[in-house]
């Protein structure tokens, strides 16, 4: 049978691009496929500032395009293509997409996570309208304008902080009464004026014709209703894994994260999964990229063992 990769690497986000930087330096026929933008949902990111090696910030996209050529200059293949279905269960596994088919000795899943829906009235209708997911994305068009975040986490507070470059007045609607960022970022929102956190609150129902006008709060401790005016809110409550490829192929827990060892071996022999996709504590770039690593590694090593 012939054998077109010696790994192929399903998604180009961090985990995918540093698993492609030590499979193809490490001599392995390495293809990284991509549905979307070569970087993933980082590129999205406007200040990204505890990457290690870089004191100066820099957005997802320049680091992104950093690990992409250090890949092209170990020879990884780029294939703009997405897979519409896998089948692993044999040693030799095969990706097909609209236009191919690849038979490869391992596979690694690096498909990230996206966004997670409050999934309340209004919200589906007016997505692009005042409903956003993505601040470095839209953040631009609320300049003079009031907006709102939903999350108390890392991403919901580093995005408001972000906001206040254009926005007059960002709100924070987080369900608790304390956020659950790191320290030194709840400071810096806590320090800005531009910011106010509205606790122990959620989201019932998004409202507005053509546009969002109207966000309807509700306090889980007092039990009352309110209005919220806004021109525009962004969601950050939390990811789902991309796991369509596999759902039902590889061990999953509940939530949907695929389940893997420190080798980042799923239960298939020959597949790894990395990133975001993983079941893990710490959702960042440098695990990401650690997790691509340590997968491209093993990869190798149970090529080794199999020839």
């Amino acid at each position: 049978m012939k054998v077109d990769y010696d790994l192929a690497i399903i998604g180009g986000g961090p985990a995918g691009l540093s698993a492609a930087i030590y499979a193809a330096r490490g001599g392995l026929k390495t293809a990284v496929f991509e549905k979307g933008i070569i970087g993933g949902q980082i590129v999205l990111t406007a200040d990204i500032e505890n990457y290690p090696g870089f004191e100066e910030n820099m957005d997802g996209f320049a680091l992104m395009d950093k690990m992409k050529k250090q890949a092209d200059k170990f020879k990884t293949e780029f294939i703009m293509e997405e897979i519409k279905s896998l089948e692993l269960d044999k040693e030799i596994k095969t990706l097909r997409t609209e236009e191919n088919k690849y038979q490869v000795k391992t596979v690694m899943l690096a498909t990230g996570a996206n966004p997670r829906k409050l999934g309340v009235d209004g919200e589906k209708r007016l997505t692009g309208r005042g409903v956003s997911y993505c601040a470095t994305c839209d953040g631009a068009l609320y300049r003079d304008k009031i907006v709102a975040v939903v999350g108390g986490g890392d991403s919901a507070v580093e995005e408001a902080l972000f906001l206040t470059k254009f926005a007059k007045k960002v709100y924070i609607i987080h369900r608790r009464d304390q956020l659950r960022a790191v320290k030194i970022v709840q400071e810096r929102a806590f320090k800005n004026d531009k910011i106010e956190i509205v606790w122990d609150s959620v989201v019932k129902k998004i409202e507005g014709k053509d546009f969002l006008e109207t966000l309807k709060l509700h306090n889980k401790k007092t039990g009352k209703d309110s209005d919220l005016k806004v021109d525009g809110v962004f969601i950050y409550v939390g990811v789902n894994p991309g796991n369509e490829l596999v759902h039902g192929k590889v061990e999953m827990d509940e939530q949907g994260f695929i389940i893997t060892d420190k080798q980042m071996r799923t239960n298939i022999p020959g597949v790894y999964a990395v990133g975001d996709l993983r079941q893990k504590e710490l959702r960042q770039v440098v695990t990401a990229a650690a997790d691509g690593a340590i997968g491209a590694f093993f990869a190798e090593k149970w090529i080794e063992e199999h020839k």
